[in-house]
């Protein structure tokens, strides 16, 4: 397999051998290091690339340079490269320049000259960036391949369970294939997952399909001192500080880690970001991390129930196996609810998805497609499909996005030109053969329908609490969500009812000592990402205290 490419491009000799010095000296093992003088020869150098199949992984390009601008060249690879990470060189009065690179051709970073020491300057910017790149860009392909037909619920989630997880594999649709087709036969349970060992699963589980390609299913160890359910931003972020400061560790992720927030596909509003992140990203850097502290992952494990038997907690998973610990954080977080409207159900995983689905974004190219929905993770799936669909319509019960959006996503959503926004409608039904064709929308002012042709609608409305495993355990509001701290509803003593202690409970703390509840699945909490991240870390402190007194 070809190298792929890191192209420096720096009309300053000295510069520029000083850049590919300390390029080859951190990354020559991974990516071959090529060099320009000029924007128009980096500018045929990336034109060559491509035209020899050559992955370009990232430009490393100087701001000041007679002719073209290193912006301006950006511009100009960007459409070639569209997947290469983009690095600006830039002096300190380039700042300006630098800022409308991020607006303009997607900038990912910019340095200042000189970078010196590289170590702490260069190269860690850099590896991130290819950390990145490495995870969502496939090269020649020589992994795992899933075959199944683009109108197979069964194929839409084992792609979106691997996406989700960071796994590369390649789809081939068995419709379009027929190479493929006579490998799988005429009639296989789709999809086909095809190993790289040359073994198969047909129409596997998530649990069968983590198993076989090496994730974390079961727990290395009977005991821990924190067990964290749900592997969204709040439990992440408590891993993430209980592992760093010596707490034996596990979250136990039913689907894939970054739990709601893990599907969206642009987050602009999150702190330290100012070219954005996308979910999926988010989840991956924190997962990384939590893990280099030592917490350990379970994926495609649920936990189903729980129980005291003080003064421990015993979390019971659906692989019939337990896990026993000092303390359990709830993280559980949310799901989308789910809409009730004829042919919806039916229509689920071809063409009815709930959340942004981002792996189905190509099958909707040129197409058009209905968000429906009016808070952030709908309008940030709108500007996404907005790339790829000919025209986006978002449709939303309210009268105005401004009701349940952040004003950035609305005043870009507005600036949209292949986007429209229908207010006060409701999906009536949904109808089609095979797949989604048509849309009967409700005014719901005047109950008047109109149909609307469509080949995909994204479901964003409401959510609805994972509660279900500690139900008859823990203390839930009259909507579902668990209750912790000050908000536990008191007895006659002044404390909770059946607390048993002679203390009040800690903040984040349920009426069961020793279970805390962070992030959207505890009853008042901020339902933003920044927000579970700061419960997910600010409980840490509260479980030493809590174990200070077991």
């Amino acid at each position: 397999m070809k190298k792929p490419v890191i192209l420096s491009v720096d009309d300053d000799p000295e510069v520029l051998a000083a850049v590919e010095r300390d390029l080859r000296d951190h990354f020559r093992g991974d990516y071959r290091i090529l060099t320009a003088a000029s924007g128009a020869q980096g500018l045929e150098a990336a034109r060559e690339l491509k035209q020899r199949g050559t992955a370009v992984a990232l430009f490393l390009v100087d701001e000041r340079m007679p002719q073209m601008s290193g912006t301006e060249l950006l511009a100009e690879v960007g459409p070639l490269h569209p997947d290469a990470r983009k690095v600006l060189l830039t002096a300190y009065a380039d700042t300006e320049a630098a800022i409308r690179g991020i607006n303009d051709v997607g900038l990912d970073h910019y340095l200042m000259k000189p970078w010196d020491p590289p170590e702490v300057r260069l190269w860690p910017v850099l590896d991130d960036l290819l950390s990145d790149w490495t995870a969502t860009v496939r090269l020649p392909y020589d992994g795992i391949r899933v075959a199944g037909a683009t109108w197979s619920p069964q194929s839409f989630a084992t792609k979106q369970w691997l996406a989700r997880n960071g796994v590369p594999y390649q789809w081939v649709d068995i419709d379009s294939d027929s190479s493929m087709r006579e490998l799988v036969g005429d009639d296989p349970a789709l999809p086909v997952v095809l190993l790289p060992d040359g073994t198969s699963l047909s129409a596997p589980t998530t649990a069968e399909l983590a198993e076989r390609i090496g994730l974390s299913t079961r727990a290395t160890r009977p005991f821990y001192d924190v067990v964290i359910i749900g592997g969204g931003p709040a439990g992440l972020a408590a891993a993430v500080y209980g592992a760093s400061e010596g707490l034996s560790t596990l979250i136990v992720e039913q689907d894939a880690p970054g739990g709601q927030a893990g599907t969206s596909s642009r987050i602009e509003n999150y702190l330290g970001f100012p070219a954005g992140v996308s979910g999926g990203d988010l989840a991956r850097r924190a997962t990384t991390q939590a893990r280099r502290f030592g917490a350990e992952l379970l994926t495609a494990q649920t936990a189903i129930g729980m129980r005291r038997e003080d003064p421990f907690r015993v979390v019971c998973l659906s692989d019939g196996s337990e896990v026993s610990s000092h303390a359990v954080v709830l993280a559980q977080g949310v799901a989308v609810r789910r809409l009730e409207a004829p042919g919806l159900e039916e229509l689920s995983g071809r063409g009815v998805f709930y959340g942004a689905a981002m792996t189905e974004a190509a099958t909707y190219r040129d197409r058009s497609v209905v968000v429906v929905g009016g808070a952030n993770s709908a309008g940030q799936g709108a500007l996404f499909f907005s790339r790829y669909a000919s025209s986006v319509t978002i449709l939303l019960r309210a009268d105005s996005l401004a009701k349940g959006m952040s004003r950035y996503l609305v005043d870009r959503i507005e600036a949209a030109p292949n986007i429209e926004v229908v207010t006060g409608a409701e999906i009536a039904a949904v109808s089609g053969e095979t797949h989604l064709e048509e849309l009967l929308v409700r005014d719901l002012a005047t109950q008047a329908t109109r149909r609307l042709d469509t080949s995909a609608v994204f479901i964003f409305v409401g959510s609805a609490p994972h509660t279900d495993a500690v139900s008859d355990l823990v203390e839930l509001d009259e909507e579902g969500y668990i209750l912790t701290g000050a908000d536990l509803p008191s007895g006659s003593h002044g404390r909770p009812r059946s607390w048993p202690l002679d203390r009040d409970p800690f903040p984040f703390e349920t009426n069961v000592p020793g279970i805390f509840a962070v992030g959207d699945v505890r009853a008042g909490s901020g339902k933003r990402v920044a927000a579970a991240v700061g419960e997910g870390s600010g409980c840490v402190g509260v479980i030493h205290r809590y174990l200070a007194t077991v």
